[in-house]
């Protein structure tokens, strides 16, 4: 009786004291706001904050130059117009905290003991970085809450649920479609998956082809198709072709000359005004989409895994890559830690690379931001150190993945 009032009192510690944490840091970013030159809140808040008050007065979000986000975002901070400013941070916040509680639950049906779950949890509840975005006013945490409730749904076998969370997240922001393929790999027909090496080469073609006609991936498809298109309907007859090109053609064709850690990003500097400029932007699309096909397909068998990868390889070769993407990424590897043969010092190792190759970034960066020196060349063979820094620890973590053994199965009523 013990262990497990033991293990009930750590949770409520844990995530008491995350809470805590997290609503302190609004308040103080409120004080810093009014009474210091550097401001604490994030300048996406003063925007989707701006979209929300255009809504209120019946107008279009997108009145608001450098709104390019779904209007439900906008819509979600209304109450920052009708109640208080920092409604939309109180929502962040609460969606950073259940994303936690995602990662819990995950970690428990995938076989891992709830106390060790709790600890493993509490590197993203007590980890600064979520902590600082969320308080800060960037709406991050809500896709990270929609992409763990999306696992965690198709961890318990409800997929009606993981596909009505996956199609909104597709909706917020449209990189999580790329988990599309290793989900519909998953869920292939089982029958199918057994026997699909026996037989002659065209034989096993028409087995891998059928093995997609399901019951599952069919009903997973229907409900995630019908989200994602009914949410992008509405959105289009209320605010038009405006709503598709800033929600998502714009991200399509992006070039954004300003530095950041791709390694496309001089490239495109220096081609901005070249003819070649938007067929250079999307060429860079090609090693991504590579390396993803690869990973869906060796790694699909296990999605939290798959997913990690997945994310982690779109941030790291993306044409823009900034530190707020980062979260993408870090809300799924505690999902994966307890699976890594890692000693603590090769963990620790791996994480001070990592560290140290935002850190050789900022050098130039700060140089070019606030000295004016024309470091560009620098910040771009940094950001191909950091890109083969991250591509050693994604290596690092394949090698030393061991699957989880037992997992509980649950269906989540």
């Amino acid at each position: 009786m013990e262990p497990i009032v033991s293990e009930v009192t750590e949770k409520r510690v844990l995530f008491s004291a995350s809470l805590l944490i997290r609503v302190a840091l609004v308040w103080y970013g409120d004080y810093q706001d009014a009474t210091m030159v550097v401001k604490y809140t994030d300048i996406d808040y003063h925007v989707f904050t701006d979209a929300a008050r255009f809504i209120t007065k019946g107008e279009s979000p997108y009145n608001r130059s450098t709104y390019r986000y779904t209007p439900l975002v906008a819509w979600l901070l209304t109450p920052n117009i009708y109640l208080s400013c920092m409604c939309g941070k109180i929502l962040f916040v609460v969606c950073d905290m259940l994303s936690g509680l995602l990662i819990y639950r995950i970690l428990c049906l995938r076989g891992l003991d709830p106390k060790e779950a709790c600890r493993v949890s509490s590197l993203w509840l007590l980890n600064p970085l979520p902590m600082g975005v969320s308080s800060r006013g960037s709406a991050e945490s809500v896709l990270s809450a929609l992409v763990l409730g999306t696992l965690l749904c198709m961890e318990g076998q409800h997929l009606s649920w993981a596909a009505l969370l996956f199609g909104l997240s597709v909706h917020m922001k449209i990189y999580p479609i790329t988990y599309a393929l290793p989900i519909a790999l998953a869920l292939r027909s089982p029958e199918t998956r057994a026997d699909e090496k026996e037989g002659r080469r065209f034989k096993r073609l028409l087995r891998f082809i059928g093995s997609f006609f399901n019951q599952e991936l069919f009903l997973f498809a229907s409900v995630a198709g019908g989200v994602f298109s009914g949410l992008t309907g509405l959105f289009y007859h209320m605010y038009g072709w405006e709503f598709l090109h800033e929600t998502y053609l714009y991200h399509l064709t992006r070039r954004d000359t300003r530095h950041n850690f791709s390694p496309y990003f001089y490239m495109l500097y220096l081609t901005a005004d070249s003819g070649w400029s938007l067929w250079l932007g999307l060429a860079a699309f090609l090693p991504q989409l590579a390396l993803l096909l690869l990973v869906s397909w060796a790694y699909h068998g296990d999605l939290a895994l798959c997913c990690f990868l997945h994310t982690a390889i779109f941030v790291s070769f993306n044409k823009v890559c900034t530190s707020q993407y980062f979260l993408w990424y870090l809300c799924l590897f505690p999902l994966v830690i307890p699976h890594l043969s890692l000693s603590p010092k090769q963990g620790v190792g791996l994480l001070a690379l990592w560290f140290a190759g935002q850190g050789i970034w900022l050098g130039p960066a700060y140089y070019l931001e606030f000295e004016g020196y024309n470091t560009f060349l620098l910040i771009w063979l940094a950001g191909l150190l950091f890109l083969v820094i991250n591509c050693y620890i994604l290596i690092q973590i394949i090698a030393h993945y061991k699957p989880p053994q037992h997992r509980q199965r649950l269906k989540l009523e």
